[in-house]
């Protein structure tokens, strides 16, 4: 196998044996192959689109099966020999239409190609098709490590507009670039620039489907606001929520209200609780349980109720645990139960069948709900602990978290951080520092957690108003960005803050192994994009 889309790659270079994750070779296969089918599907249906054919089964389709494939999402070998027949199928049923109105498709080698009928044959295409893909940089390894930059990407925008599409958040432009990268993906007549570019377009789509996934979230649940949640746990029957899916987590609130079942978030969904139609709605969403997702076989082990993961982040079970772990979503693992948000019922059965807590445990709260609205409501008062010199600098210090050492360097930097500075924090990364107690500039919190890795969104728009408030340019703010990467939702992430033209990024806890040394030295010199050095180096040269 070839893998090197996430941080935690073997030996920081690539996985050629088995995943890190825990994905297996074949699996890798299978989704190289997925990957492949994807392209020939958008082709075809660039080509419908073309003749003012209705494509969104196939749009929606092409995200989620993009998101299928981040890391520690799906490892369910079954799954994707049927996504695989389904992308096939989505693309003959196009054919029929195209010809239906009387063209002629255009066909390619792509979009003819027919997957093997056995599941080994399938498994040898994909190990070809990943060799014939990865041969591509012997010819120029600067081109091929955009590539790969602008597929993985590309991976992590479909993630956002899934999630997106499932609040009924649509953009026509945004699935038309979609299938236009993976149509054209193999072309090798392009440019480094044409690439670079190509990969600043991705982070400009990726700001689109934030925006989209905003709007939705903001629409369905409201504003977050400013929220305590509790950290302990309560006697009773429980269920645990983990990933992003806010959605998901509002079927099984919806499921669970008027019984005795407590319902706790982990991980990306502790953000959740600000906002209003969650918790005014559901008072027996008590709190959040357990930090980061890597942390979860120890934390998972130990929740004595029902278990739903509903997006990216899941490490394999152990098998002391696995019956008691659901999937939802673009989720999947051999031997848990899948289900629909539209019926949850074994979720609940299983958290009665349990035992639940026995006792109760008061370990304090933080807050969340710390959004855009929520920040740019006390504007002038910012404003003004800035200009009277109470507040000398803001951090954004957030992203993915991760097994990987090297990571304590977040929280020691967090800690080391000087009383007149704020810090906004999103993402799971928060969590080697989300407990720690900050204290306040003139009752603004230095610690203002801004939401999941998506409300960059928020973050932006936050520096973006302040910038304006000043009447100074972003990269002008008492402003430093230092960032921690683990899968492609994060690269999609820095694509968009690159496409703004966000100078000085700090990134860690190690440079993407599919980027090339010039590939690094161009971004570097071009955006001073550099890699974390050390807390007290990192602070001297932010607050100089």
């Amino acid at each position: 196998m070839f893998c090197n889309q996430c941080e935690q790659t073997t030996r920081g270079d690539v996985c050629h044996q088995w995943g890190a994750c825990g994905k297996s070779p074949e699996v890798a296969a299978l989704q190289d192959l997925l990957v492949h089918c994807l392209r020939g599907l958008s082709q075809i249906a660039l080509q419908a689109k073309s003749l003012s054919i209705n494509t969104r089964d196939t749009d929606e389709f092409t995200c989620e099966m993009l998101f299928s494939t981040l890391t520690n999402v799906n490892f369910t070998t079954s799954d994707f020999i049927n996504f695989v027949n389904r992308a096939i199928a989505l693309r003959e049923s196009l054919k029929l239409k195209i010809q239906a109105l009387g063209n002629k498709v255009v066909e390619s080698t792509i979009n003819t190609f027919q997957p093997a009928i056995s599941l080994t044959d399938q498994i040898q295409q994909g190990k070809d098709l990943e060799f014939e893909f990865i041969s591509q940089s012997a010819n120029n390894v600067d081109i091929f490590s955009l590539k790969l930059t602008v597929l993985y990407g590309l991976k992590g925008v479909a993630a956002y507009a899934f999630h997106a599409l499932e609040l009924n958040q649509h953009d026509e432009g945004l699935y038309t670039f979609c299938h236009e990268v993976l149509a054209n993906l193999d072309d090798q007549n392009k440019t480094l620039e044409y690439w670079l570019n190509l990969a600043l377009k991705v982070g400009e789509m990726n700001l689109k489907a934030m925006q989209l996934l905003d709007a939705g979230n903001t629409e369905t649940f409201g504003h977050p606001t400013p929220t305590p949640v509790k950290l302990g746990h309560t006697k009773g029957k429980a269920i645990l929520v983990s990933g992003h899916d806010l959605l998901a987590l509002k079927a099984i609130l919806e499921a669970t209200a008027g019984t005795e079942i407590k319902v706790y978030t982990h991980g990306e969904l502790l953000p959740a609780h600000g906002y209003p139609k969650l918790k005014a709605k559901y008072p027996h969403l008590y709190g959040h349980y357990g930090t980061a997702w890597q942390n979860q076989t120890h934390e998972f082990e130990h929740f004595p109720g029902a278990i739903a993961m509903t997006t990216n982040c899941l490490v394999p079970p152990h098998e002391s645990y696995k019956h008691k772990v659901f999937t939802l979503g673009p989720v999947g693992y051999p031997g848990l139960q899948h289900l629909s948000i539209f019926d949850v019922t074994p979720i609940i059965n299983k958290a009665l069948e349990l035992p639940g807590f026995t006792d109760e445990e008061n370990r304090g709260t933080v807050t969340t709900g710390f959004a855009r609205n929520a920040v740019l409501g006390v504007a002038e008062t910012v404003i003004n602990a800035v200009k009277a010199g109470q507040i000398k600098h803001f951090f954004l210090v957030g992203g993915c978290d991760g097994a990987k050492p090297g990571r304590n360097y977040y929280s020691e930097l967090v800690e080391q951080i000087p009383n007149d500075c704020i810090v906004l924090t999103l993402g799971c990364g928060k969590f080697r520092f989300f407990d720690k107690q900050l204290g306040d500039i003139g009752g603004i919190p230095r610690l203002l957690d801004v939401g999941q890795c998506n409300d960059a969104y928020s973050a932006i728009q936050i520096a973006v108003e302040l910038a304006k408030a000043f009447e100074i340019g972003v990269n002008e703010l008492p402003l430093s960005m230092i960032l921690s990467w683990y899968e492609q939702k994060a690269i999609a992430v820095l694509l968009t803050l690159l496409y703004l033209g966000i100078q000085n990024i700090r990134i860690g806890p190690t440079l993407p192994a599919f980027l090339s040394a010039n590939v690094v030295k161009l971004l570097s010199e071009t955006y001073h994009l550099q890699l974390i050095t050390t807390p007290e180096k990192d602070l001297a040269a932010c607050l100089s």
